[in-house]
């Protein structure tokens, strides 16, 4: 997820089946009653046999517990790309390859250890290094501490922050709905924190796990040092949200307390990976090209099940599920399974770069990089009429539960493809599980439910089947 660094962001997609009556077109704008009564037809199909002929629960069971971690350049991502390659092929796609990316090769070294002394005791402190962060010396960093609650407040500390651990305590905002909004509202401390008061002198950055739940486990993700110099470079590590209440509580009674914390991370060269590609060719489109896909890396505390193996495994379900019920697409669908979405984005610009340069014309992506909860809608990055054409399927859709279907960002992987003529659409299941495992040691296997899995890969499918169906064809891209 998934997911709002500084790396992020928008996302889409399409599909087809064949009829003898004449088809609306985006420029008419129009669903009418004749089309909702064939569409529901398929759609329940299509639900039906995620539900009772389903394959994805067990796909992510296989890459979960036989391969497990896949953080860009680990034995594990090098794994994943050989699994997803195999299991293309054994759905049957016209033609599976793999792309060519460099990635970026951090790697994490020893557990991470973190305590500080208050009122006589020893507090040990649940830490992790931020991705993409320098070690600590080899003996740790102790030093006093100073709280900040945001961006803001670290870029006014100036001189307080020299020879200080700098400890951002910026919280979610529980009263938003939406999660993500809430994690999009403080997630530039982790991203950016270090950068900022590393100019100031400061000897390390602890950062708040962003999640909404208090609980004892730290929450990594990606970091970085922007444009300062090398010798600013500093530390940076999350706690966990419960540790983080208890410090910012022990801060007032003892300003002057030392934390303690090592760190063993290491960023290495550049490794070699892959994209992995695979797709169904076009009946009567074959050179428009719509996307599917997830990201097959991820952070390696957990086993990366709805960050993203989640987004994988509904993906390829998509092409499944289309086969499965007889569906050739006029259009081209493309599965993808992006590599480095977590701690760089090399898959997607190398996708977007490499559509250029070939002259593909992409004429909509969907991406899945939200979880595998139960399923809420889509969000969709495209023109104003695109954008009424796919809000008009609500009737047929809500039955299912995609109630929201409202103009918003597509998602972090297909964002490069985007132009006037590409509609984008992310699918958002329910928000409110996803930061309780989103980057953690808890994001496991056991915490995806097989049905709320399928009814996401069959509200992927459905939504692929309608937009290449109605969405796009020739008069949809003039202008």
């Amino acid at each position: 997820m998934k997911k709002l660094t500084f790396l992020l962001l928008t996302s889409i997609t399409f599909f087809a089946c064949k009829t003898e009556q004449k088809q609306p077109t985006a420029a008419s704008n129009t669903y009418t009653e004749a089309n909702y009564k064939q569409d529901s037809t398929q759609v329940k199909k299509l639900f039906n046999t995620a539900l009772t002929q389903g394959k994805s629960y067990e796909w992510l069971r296989d890459l979960t517990q036989n391969i497990g971690s896949r953080l860009s350049g680990s034995e594990g991502a090098a794994k994943s790309v050989i699994w997803g390659e195999k299991l293309m092929k054994e759905v049957g796609l016209d033609s599976v390859w793999l792309q060519p990316i460099m990635v970026p090769h951090w790697v994490r070294g020893e557990k991470e250890i973190a305590n500080y002394e208050f009122n006589g005791g020893k507090i040990n402190v649940p830490i992790c290094a931020l991705g993409g962060s320098i070690a600590t010396p080899s003996n740790g960093i102790t030093a006093e501490v100073i709280e900040v609650k945001n961006i803001e407040e670290a870029k006014n500390l100036g001189d307080k922050a020299n020879g200080k651990i700098v400890f951002f305590n910026g919280a979610f905002d529980n009263t938003l709905i939406n999660t993500f909004q809430a994690y999009g509202g403080c997630v530039g401390q982790r991203y950016g924190g270090a950068a900022i008061v590393g100019k100031f002198g400061a000897k390390a950055v602890i950062v708040r796990s962003m999640t909404n739940g208090i609980d004892d486990y730290p929450h990594t993700g990606s970091m970085g040092y922007g444009d300062i110099p090398k010798e600013e470079y500093i530390p940076a590590a999350a706690i966990s949200s419960r540790a983080a209440e208890n410090l910012s509580k022990h801060l007032k009674e003892n300003p002057n307390l030392q934390f303690y914390f090592k760190q063993s991370c290491e960023n290495l060269p550049d490794a070699p990976s892959h994209n992995v590609v695979g797709e169904i060719k076009g009946s009567e489109y074959p050179n428009k090209i719509m996307v599917v896909g997830g990201h097959l890396d991820s952070w390696d505390l957990g086993e990366g099940a709805h960050d993203d193996g989640t987004g994988i495994v509904q993906s390829l379900e998509v092409a499944y599920l289309l086969k499965k019920n007889n569906i050739q697409p006029k259009n081209t669908i493309r599965i993808v399974f992006f590599m480095n979405e977590e701690n760089g984005l090399r898959g997607a610009t190398e996708y977007a770069r490499l559509a250029k340069q070939n002259n593909e014309l992409h004429i909509g992506a969907l991406e899945s990089d939200a979880g595998g909860h139960t399923p809420r809608g889509f969000s969709i990055d495209a023109n104003e009429r695109n954008l009424q054409l796919v809000q008009s399927w609500k009737k047929l859709l809500a039955p299912y539960g995609l109630h929201d279907i409202t103009a918003g960002g597509g998602g972090a992987d297909i964002g490069p493809l985007k132009d006037d003529h590409v509609t984008l659409v992310g699918y958002r299941p329910d928000s409110q599980r996803y930061f309780d495992y989103h980057h953690a040691a808890t994001d496991t296997f056991d915490k995806v439910n097989k049905r709320e899995l399928e009814l996401g890969s069959a509200s992927m499918a459905s939504i692929i089947y309608l937009m290449d169906k109605y969405l796009y064809n020739e008069e949809s891209l003039k202008p």
